[in-house]
């Protein structure tokens, strides 16, 4: 058994059992809390209220100009939303898009699904006004290890749901496949709570991006309903 929990902690290193603690951040600010405390610590790292509207801010962000919006479930923040602050052509959208996804896929903090690097001949214009082609790209922050041995206890209930003791103690083959493909679900699940993903937007012919950093735990699920 405790070789199996092993193998399964090794496949999971960067899961959390303190999912819940473990939200997304931006900036190292945690998603979460209430919105006049989250647009505080953004000012705090350097953003400015807009003369326009004081829920929205304005600031640099990785290098670019941007427009911070702030959204709430239940008065609980739960999306940073940015978005590019001046517009660009297509040209120059797509170095950005392609820059950002590089950015991401190789920061080690995040985990990347896919390649979502647009190629060169690729006319973004056409296919998003003739084929409504979304441009957008996802990637999710690792979770952070708090408590190995919480972790392994948590691992071994989920295994539970499914194999007696004596299965764990002595696995087959089978039940190693099927453990491996339980670990790293559980995994995914854990690390589906904490995306942080980016899309081309579009207004008269010119574009920018607007950036996502979601905290799922606190977006609604349908329990108002």
């Amino acid at each position: 058994m405790k070789r199996i929990l092993s193998v399964a902690i090794l496949l999971v290193i960067s899961v959390s059992l303190f999912a819940q603690k473990d939200v997304t951040k931006f900036m190292g600010i945690p998603i979460d809390g209430f919105k006049p405390e989250m647009i505080q610590k953004l000012k705090e790292k350097g953003f400015v209220s807009s003369e326009s509207d004081k829920n929205i801010l304005e600031g640099e962000f990785n290098g670019t100009q941007v427009n911070v919006h702030i959204a709430t479930n239940n008065n609980k923040v739960c999306r940073i939303m940015l978005c590019d602050a001046h517009q660009m052509d297509e040209t120059n959208i797509r170095i950005r898009f392609n820059k950002l996804c590089q950015q991401f896929k190789n920061n080690t903090k995040y985990t990347s699904l896919d390649d979502y690097i647009i190629p060169e001949d690729e006319d973004i214009s056409y296919e998003m006004k003739v084929n409504n082609k979304r441009y957008e790209a996802i990637f999710y922050q690792n979770p952070v290890i708090t408590d190995s041995l919480a972790m392994a206890n948590e691992l071994k209930e989920v295994f539970l749901q499914k194999y007696s003791e004596k299965d764990l103690e002595n696995p087959t083959g089978d039940i190693k496949t099927e453990i491996t493909k339980m670990t790293l679900s559980y995994a995914m699940d854990l690390m589906s709570k904490k995306p942080v993903w980016f899309m081309i937007s579009e207004f008269y012919g010119k574009y920018y991006i607007t950036m996502f950093y979601d905290n799922e735990y606190n977006r609604a699920n349908g329990e108002d309903l």
